[in-house]
């Protein structure tokens, strides 16, 4: 790790380029120039004005301004978004939501990639946005709450779309940086345009030694684009590839255990490891088929291996998880950009997907328990899904000022179950584990079906050309996992569960008032059915909770050399149901990791053309660190500086330093009856440098 010393001397060599950088110099290739629209909402460019709800963008210019190492450093420039790093490139994800954990977190929310999911519904990863390339995205759109009718399950709190860019770049780029923990990281995009034709490959080689003991990973992301605009057909198609190789840190215990250095720095489990592989490859076929009718046509593939050390349970299981899965997603789009627009369609997908989970030696539970956890193989299944649906969505131009837009969307999946082991509450062999039983428990195979409806109603009112509200209603809903239904602990039998709804109602205004632009949003939400783990790791089902909270967004442009951007979130999730754990009625009190608010603040200054910095405040307010609401996290500020200037028109040097002031801080801290307090501490400060070019 790089000291104070080192430190200064890489500062002042980074000041010293700076300042033989002198001289004004042209603008550096077309990214520039950013580009106003969002595809999530339906899947082809729209203006974010013509959205009722809560979208907020990453242009591709801040993204590579950024240069985020993890997407949790671009989280942090949104509202109600809040990402906890947890090791490498895993992490916990919210979207107006507390930080969800354990059994019901993944599913809430839709990681997709150019509007296709990364995963298929049912067979979510808590850390799936790995696979998307954010390295090199055109931009990355988020939005807040149940998604439109184009998307059914999992679009539950929101939706992160990362947007490739198309292949009409004209210019190769090259990207080298290197910094704390020995991080290295190179990016490399090139490609020919023609007439009708664009090809381009992009790819990013990262290797991070981690800050933490054995904690570094290697990741590596190519992809290939082509892009054809012909007279009749566009065509879009890409394929991509994706390989992490991850030495992982788990939780340090003991309370502010990230407060002392050394025991930030150790990992308690240097034997875990996390190797994940992803093939994705779709093409999209978009023509005219009538006068004011056109037809999109998205047909994919999707391949995934992922295999991990599950560090965090008794025994240490091993699981193996592999996807295999082909859909397609199919809409016509009438009348686009009259005052009555209609898009309808049907998307239909099939996955074969299989997990395994194995430990090689036995492990007595606690006395609490009374659970032997054995040997060898505790699951091994298969799972075919199908996932059918159809949808409806319309927007109205009531009158000049006052716009409707409504959709609903009907799904249905299916899971086709076979169990590959003894099933029953045994050993791998059928023998009973003791007086507490085995913890882990099969179902036998069978199949589930359900069925979910995700309506939307909003309406936008213009009141003049620079400002604009809107208020919108929608429900959305999350089918069980595969891994619910089928991973059974301890007492199960059967996991009888049914779709986790969320119904959401939502207000705002945005606009600009001269070098002011603002998003102000609030909204009230009902979740129900989900599912949450209690503080002794009980899977408890049927769960409600009230969520109900503000998003602020201001954007100044104090002059043409210094800007203000800053985000605000301020929420409250409480429990809305009768549970009692640890003596305590869980209704009412606040859901655990749900802090009240947290938010940042960017100024960005220019002060010659050549030169831009940025000093970035992040603040994060305290919380609950269990569902009895009586241990917390104090929270944390801490401050980010970036600088990128201009040597020639080809190349450009740029530096950052994260965690200036080096506070000690948890990215996520939490609290268990058998563990006490436990956190994944924070990165100290570190530096990276870096150079990019154009040619």
């Amino acid at each position: 790790m790089w000291d104070d010393v080192s430190m200064f001397k890489y500062i002042l060599s980074g000041a010293l380029v700076l300042s033989l950088s002198g001289g004004a110099l042209p603008a550096f290739g077309s990214d520039d120039v950013v580009e106003e629209v969002i595809s999530t909402a339906t899947r082809s460019a729209t203006d974010p004005a013509d959205y009722a709800g809560a979208v907020a963008v990453v242009s591709g210019k801040d993204l590579a301004f950024g240069n985020a190492t993890h997407f949790s450093e671009t989280a942090v420039r949104l509202a109600g978004v809040n990402f906890a790093r947890n090791n490498g490139q895993e992490y916990l994800a919210s979207i107006r939501s507390p930080i969800l954990t354990g059994a019901g977190a993944c599913g809430a929310f839709l990681m997709a990639q150019d509007g296709i999911a990364l995963r298929s519904s049912g067979f979510c990863n808590v850390n799936e946005l790995f696979e998307a390339f954010t390295e090199q995205a055109a931009r990355i759109e988020v939005t807040k709450g149940p998604g439109s009718a184009l998307y059914g399950s999992n679009a539950l709190h929101g939706i992160i779309n990362v947007i490739s860019p198309a292949a009409d770049r004209k210019e190769d780029r090259l990207s080298l940086e290197g910094g704390a923990h020995d991080f290295l990281r190179m990016s490399l995009s090139v490609g020919t345009v023609g007439a009708r034709h664009g090809i381009r490959a992009q790819a990013t080689v990262t290797h991070d030694g981690g800050f933490r003991e054995q904690s570094g990973y290697d990741q590596q992301k190519i992809s290939l684009r082509h892009d054809y605009k012909g007279e009749v057909w566009e065509v879009a198609s890409q394929l991509m590839a994706t390989n992490l190789d991850q030495e992982t840190a788990g939780y340090i215990k003991g309370f502010e255990a990230y407060k002392d250095r050394d025991v930030a720095q150790s990992n308690p489990n240097p034997e875990a490891y996390r190797r994940a592989k992803s093939l994705r490859y779709w093409s999209r076929f978009s023509t005219e088929i009538s006068s004011g009718i056109r037809w999109q046509a998205t047909p994919y593939v999707r391949v995934l291996d992922m295999a991990f050390l599950m560090h965090f349970l008794p025994g240490q299981p091993v699981e193996e998880n592999r996807q295999t899965g082909v859909g397609l997603q199919n809409g016509l789009y009438f009348n686009e950009g009259d005052d009555l627009e209609i898009i309808t369609g049907a998307d239909v997908e099939y996955t074969r997907g299989s997990l395994r989970q194995f430990q090689e030696k036995a492990t007595t539970g606690s006395a609490f328990l009374q659970a032997t956890i054995p040997a060898g193989r505790q699951y091994d299944y298969t799972v075919d899904s199908l996932m059918a649906a159809a949808f409806l969505q319309a927007r109205w131009q009531l009158t000049p000022k006052l716009q409707m837009q409504g959709g609903v969307r009907l799904e249905h999946m299916r899971y086709d179950y076979t169990n590959k082991m003894l099933a029953g509450r045994t050993d791998e062999a059928g023998n009973v584990c003791g007086f507490g039983g085995c913890r882990y428990s099969r179902p036998e195979s069978r199949r589930d079906d359900f069925t979910g409806v995700s309506p939307k109603l909003g309406l936008i009112y213009t009141f003049s050309a620079d400002h604009s509200g809107y208020l919108t209603l929608g429900q959305g809903f999350r089918a069980p996992q595969a891994t619910e239904l089928y991973r059974l602990q301890r007492a199960q039998q059967v996991a009888d569960l049914g779709n986790v709804s969320l119904t959401n109602i939502e207000v705002g205004l945005r606009g600009r008032a001269g070098r002011l632009r603002y998003d102000i949003s609030a909204y009230a939400m009902k979740k129900s059915n989900y599912i949450f783990r209690d503080a002794d790791y009980f899977n408890v089902d049927s769960g409600r909770s009230d969520h109900i909270g503000s998003d602020v967004l201001l954007d100044w442009q104090v002059s043409d050399q210094l800007s203000l951007r800053t985000n605000i979130s301020l929420a409250r999730h409480r429990y809305a149901f009768d549970y009692m754990t640890g003596g305590v009625n869980l209704r009412r009190r606040d859901v655990d990791s749900a802090p009240r608010h947290y938010g940042g603040v960017q100024v960005k200054w220019t002060p010659v053309d050549f030169l831009t910095a940025e000093l970035e405040w992040v603040h994060m307010g305290s919380y609950y660190l269990d569902p009895e609401n009586a241990h917390d996290y104090a929270g944390h500020d801490y401050v980010n500086l970036r600088a990128e200037a201009t040597v020639t028109d080809n190349y450009r040097v740029f530096f950052r330093i994260m965690n200036l002031t080096n506070v000690t801080y948890a990215e996520r801290a939490d609290f268990t009856s058998f563990t006490a307090e436990r956190y994944f501490p924070g990165k100290p400060r570190s530096l990276y440098v870096g150079l990019k070019a154009v040619f």
